[in-house]
């Protein structure tokens, strides 16, 4: 009676010591993959690691680009000097809004803030460009650079609208049945 109680003992032990060290299996809901909640971690846990390292050095080299820009202004003087900053620093914004772009995929939300930042940037630089000037001349110029910083704005707006109202147009065409071209149709009664 010892003997069996003993090998029932050991083998409980050796069971539960197996399934330790097993790393659980479970069935995904939706593919039904049978496979290790480990492994798919791990390998998701590098694809974002690698993302986020890409990330990081294409930021990294944003702020590096306008420091090294903004290295050559210190040698200039005056208005000069202004506006090679404000060139520096616009250059930087519409680069950290390609990247934000870049990051979050291609819609109509990112491809407005890069046209916004570009809009602004150049509007910045055009501006601090009116210093130069005097009288009616500055103001003339600078009537002219909002009146291009508007325009800008508004073909940014109106592409927002563009990508949004095309995205609509190709997700109702893909929910439509094969052959079905009264979507989207009207009938009076």
């Amino acid at each position: 009676m010892k003997m069996t109680a003993l090998y029932a003992a050991l083998s409980g032990a050796f069971l539960l010591g197996t399934a330790a060290l097993v790393p659980a299996q479970t069935t995904h809901a939706t593919t039904g993959d049978n496979s290790s909640m480990t492994s798919s971690t791990t390998r998701a846990t590098k694809a974002n690691a690698g993302a986020r390292d890409e990330y990081k050095a294409d930021k990294d080299r944003i702020a590096a680009d306008y420091k090294e820009a903004k290295a050559k202004c210190k040698t200039m003087s005056g208005n000069a000097k202004d506006v090679c900053e404000k060139e520096a620093k616009g250059n930087e914004k519409v680069a950290k809004a390609e990247l934000d772009a870049k990051k979050k995929g291609n819609d109509a939300a990112t491809d407005y803030k890069v046209m916004e930042a570009k809009a602004k940037a150049q509007y910045d630089v055009a501006k601090e460009k009116c210093e130069d000037m005097k009288g009616k001349e500055k103001s003339a110029c600078k009537k002219q650079a909002k009146a291009d910083e508007d325009k800008a704005m508004a073909d940014a707006k109106a592409n927002r609208k563009n990508v949004a109202s095309n995205a609509g147009a190709k997700s109702s065409r893909a929910n439509m049945a094969p052959g079905d071209t009264t979507a989207g149709t009207t009938t009076k009664k």
